[in-house]
């Protein structure tokens, strides 16, 4: 998807989640349009994937690991939970940004609706075969099963401190394994021309702004961004900027899974490019871990 229309003209990045996905917004509590847009660059004010469920345990992550949870699982969940308080928007949409995996759900479950074709379908013919990503393979329901070796081990603790070894896990349709060779083809791909057109690429180096012209607020007293741009928006349509001290931006994007961290970040002109992975002993969190952190410093020349 691009500025505008998607190539093909099947999806208008500025027309409403509502009008695409009749229904699946309950209108009593969500009554402003959300656009595509807002739902790419975190700027939906949308909840968070299962706001207000209680929390789980490492013992109950560790059990449930294996388990597939579609895109209509986790909308449902959230939107229209059984035995707790639905929830409504954090702010109005394109006033603030905050990230927000749920907001990628909807825009799963509308790639499915638009094209009648799977995720994982989509991105296999768009993403994985033409750049020759042979090593990423997306997870298909029930068909959980360990990543070659040799792999990077990551492990959850039960409740007596032995640990688990989690490499087998369920997840999402947008769930993949990779390696770090794969996921530097993929930037690289996406920030040279191979996967987008101009105008498309430009979105993946522009943060929202507001009437005023200046990137939003970041909301709900956390943040993205360090330095001068502190308190306001850092991510795009699909990316995080990261400034670095001699002023060179880079742009990429971190993950998490239970027992694994991983992020890859590049300079939009890809002389400056990092992939990491890392195994931890704990369940995702936000931000990246210590060691990475020390060894993009390396890589950056910072």
């Amino acid at each position: 998807m691009g500025a505008g229309r998607a190539r093909g003209g099947r999806v208008d990045l500025d027309r409403s989640v509502q009008h695409y996905l009749p229904g699946l917004l309950p209108e009593e509590r969500f009554k402003e349009p959300v656009t595509v847009r807002q739902l790419l660059n975190h700027s939906s004010g949308l909840p968070h994937d299962l706001e207000g469920a209680p929390g789980t345990s490492l013992d109950d992550e560790i059990e449930r690991r294996h388990a597939y949870i579609t895109f209509d699982d986790v909308i449902r969940q959230t939107l229209r939970p059984e035995g707790r308080p639905a929830p409504g928007p954090r702010f109005t949409p394109g006033t603030r940004q905050e990230y927000n995996s749920f907001g990628y759900r909807v825009a799963g479950k509308l790639i499915e609706e638009i094209t009648g074709n799977s995720y994982q379908d989509e991105v296999t013919t768009r993403i994985l075969k033409p750049l020759r990503m042979w090593e990423t393979k997306p997870v298909m329901p029930g068909r959980s099963k360990p990543v070659p070796r040799p792999y990077l081990p990551g492990y959850l603790p039960q409740g007596d401190g032995t640990p688990v070894d989690v490499n087998v896990q369920g997840g999402l349709p947008s769930s993949m394994t990779s390696t770090t060779r794969d996921l530097d083809r993929f930037v690289s791909g996406l920030f040279d021309g191979r996967l987008l057109r101009p105008a498309q690429a430009a979105e993946l180096f522009t943060v929202p702004t507001g009437a005023d012209g200046k990137p939003l607020p970041y909301a709900n007293d956390s943040d993205c961004n360090t330095g001068p741009g502190k308190g306001t928006a850092c991510y795009s349509v699909g990316l995080m900027s990261v400034p670095l001290p001699d002023g060179t931006v880079l742009w990429g994007k971190t993950g998490s899974d239970p027992g694994y961290r991983s992020g890859v970040f590049a300079s939009r002109d890809l002389t400056r490019r990092a992939v990491y992975s890392t195994g931890t002993s704990a369940l995702p969190a936000d931000g990246a871990p210590p060691v990475s952190l020390r060894l993009a410093m390396a890589a950056f020349g910072n």
